[in-house]
């Protein structure tokens, strides 16, 4: 098998959604101005959020719908509490990181008597089964979710660069106190981008807990982090911080192939290391260096 064939091509895609949707999610809330370390806590409560619909109602579409609302009261709580009561943005995410974590396996334990991982759900089984190379490739295209994820990864630049609702975004972004003074609400604007952007984070969340049809505990594994690092090395644009994703699930896609083709277990170690190694490296040789947006951490002045 060719570390080139539809099976890597596949299981790049798949993998890609998460990362994709957290990036992409982190741009939005960063070009607002309020810094998002938060995107791990984002892909934990909607995955779970998502099973726990799921499994209530026994419909995926209630799952995506509790999901997308945890995503979104989530990043809507990171705004008003960076906005109105002036905490510290980062010391904020850090803390939803640690409430994800921790209030994901309390949920777990409460409601499915588990520390570790939920029942099991059906999620959309759309496309072959079987583990060839066209059908990992069908399934991943047959998704609604893949589409979505990538529906809100192609409209972020659009909406961003081309919409009124996207310059005023980046204008409180670059100089809140300047947009201010042109008459922009500078709390409603951040508070809209963050619920756009725990919305969009909050597929990504879902794609991972449907990929797996159930919920385990820390199945976020770091995937909000190498988004975050993602969004630096892009400049701060979504179109080319989904790409990042890309690059990155492509060398996390190659244990996978390693272990169909039978490679040694040191080489599919080595590729478990590559994503975060890739990471590292681009941020030390500074690829895509490009200055943050003006107001990232800042509130409007008086």
């Amino acid at each position: 098998m060719s570390l080139f064939s539809l099976t890597t091509v596949g299981e790049t895609l798949r993998i890609a959604a998460p990362y994709a949707c957290a990036a992409v999610a982190g741009v939005w809330a960063e070009r607002a101005g309020v810094v998002q370390i938060g995107l791990e806590a984002i892909l934990l409560s909607s995955a779970f959020a998502s099973v726990v619909g799921t499994l209530a109602s026994g419909s995926a579409v209630v799952g995506v719908c509790a999901g997308i609302i945890m995503g979104v009261c989530l990043s809507a709580a990171h705004a008003t509490l960076v906005h109105r009561t002036r905490i510290d943005a980062v010391v904020c995410g850090i803390a939803w990181n640690l409430l994800a974590y921790s209030g994901t396996r309390l949920g777990l334990r409460a409601l499915y008597d588990s520390a570790s991982n939920s029942p099991s759900i059906a999620a959309f089984r759309i496309g072959p089964t079987g583990n060839e190379g066209w059908q990992v490739l069908a399934r991943v295209l047959c998704d609604p979710l893949s589409w979505l994820a990538f529906t809100a990864v192609v409209a972020s630049p659009y909406v961003l660069n081309r919409t009124r609702l996207g310059l005023r975004i980046r204008a409180v972004g670059e100089n809140p106190t300047a947009a201010r003074a042109a008459g922009i609400d500078v709390g409603r604007t951040r508070l809209l981008a963050l619920c756009i952007s725990g919305a969009i984070g909050s597929l990504g969340g879902i794609h991972l807990a449907f990929d797996q049809h159930r919920f385990e505990a820390g199945m976020s594994a770091g995937r909000g982090f190498i988004a975050l690092a993602a969004v630096v090395l892009s400049g701060w644009l979504p179109g080319r911080a989904a790409l990042a994703c890309v690059a990155f699930a492509f060398l996390e896609a190659l244990q996978f192939v390693l272990q169909d083709i039978g490679q040694a277990s040191k080489a599919i170690t080595l590729a478990q290391m590559l994503p975060y190694a890739a990471v590292l490296v681009a941020l030390g040789l500074g690829v895509g260096r490009r200055s943050a947006p003006g107001g990232l951490g800042r509130h409007a002045e008086n």
